[in-house]
C-alpha cells in the first residue's frame, strides 16, 4: 500500500464491535455510516467467527467500499469507506 493510499485510508470514526452479536453489529456499523460523509473511513472492530464474514459482506452490499482487514489480538480491524448512497 502506496503512503498516499494510506493517509487516504485513515479512520475518520471508530467502532468497538467485539462481543456484539449478529446482525447487532452490522445495524450498528450502517447506522454509523450513515452519519459519515462520502470518502470518510470507518474503523471497525470485530470477532472472528460470524462477524468478520458477515460484517464485511454486508457493507460491500450496501455500496460500501471494504478498504481492509486486519488481525487485531483476538479480533480484526476492517476499514470501510463510505460511498454516496444514492
Amino acid at each position: 500500500m502506496s503512503e498516499q493510499e494510506k493517509s487516504a485510508a485513515t479512520p475518520t470514526s471508530e467502532l468497538d464491535l467485539r462481543g456484539v452479536i449478529c446482525p447487532y453489529n452490522f445495524v450498528k456499523t450502517k447506522l454509523k455510516l450513515e452519519t459519515m460523509k462520502e470518502g470518510e473511513v470507518l474503523s471497525v472492530l470485530l470477532d472472528e467467527g460470524d462477524p468478520i464474514r458477515n460484517v464485511p459482506r454486508s457493507v460491500a452490499n450496501e455500496g460500501h467500499t471494504v478498504l481492509g482487514q486486519e488481525r487485531v489480538d483476538q479480533a480484526y480491524r476492517v476499514l470501510i469507506r463510505r460511498e454516496d448512497s444514492d
